[in-house]
């Protein structure tokens, strides 16, 4: 018997970890505060556990300070990813800027892990789960926010380039705490 390769992909969208609030200090320098580093190795630990397990082939991350300690926390917890790019369109864009990013994944890669800000991020993952595609108690669990370390875990079949909203469906939604 034969199989028909697949063109599904995964997208894992996380919103940063907690951040620190410096008056004065330039909001794209802002690191993450003590629960955030918490709370990103716990992302990482989620990610890494066999039971949600995914390898990302690629890492689009915020350049901001707290997306990339976010991204390490991550790392730190056992999540993974064979490539990473700092991108600065990702820090303080609509979700039609992050979309148009995603666009320009390579059909190559099948499961992207994207680190950004609220709101974008939570715009950008409501807008793409099409009603009624997930689990009713995920899709309950993001109805109710996106908080920071929040990450959703959508599905869809076709190339990046045709990701529009609601093609995908919600896989899962969580918020790890450290």
């Amino acid at each position: 018997m034969t199989t028909t390769p697949t063109s599904e992909r995964t997208l894992t969208l996380v919103r940063h970890a907690k951040a620190e609030h410096i008056q004065g200090k330039p909001d794209h320098d802002r690191e993450l505060a003590p629960r955030g580093r918490r709370d990103a190795h716990a992302i990482g630990v989620w990610l890494s556990d066999p039971a949600n397990a995914v390898v990302h082939e690629l890492v689009l991350c915020s350049t901001a300070q707290r997306t990339r300690q976010t991204l390490d926390g991550i790392r730190a917890g056992g999540g993974s990813a064979k490539d990473t790019r700092f991108d600065e369109r990702i820090y303080d864009a609509s979700a039609a800027a992050l979309l148009k990013v995603l666009r320009e994944v390579p059909d190559s890669v099948n499961a992207v892990l994207m680190i950004g800000h609220a709101p974008a991020i939570p715009v950008l993952a409501t807008s793409l789960a099409h009603n009624g595609s997930g689990p009713i108690d995920v899709m309950d669990r993001l109805s109710l926010g996106f908080p920071t370390s929040g990450l959703a875990v959508l599905g869809f079949d076709g190339r990046w380039a045709t990701l529009a909203p609601e093609t995908a469906y919600l896989r899962d939604f969580v918020v790890p705490r450290g």
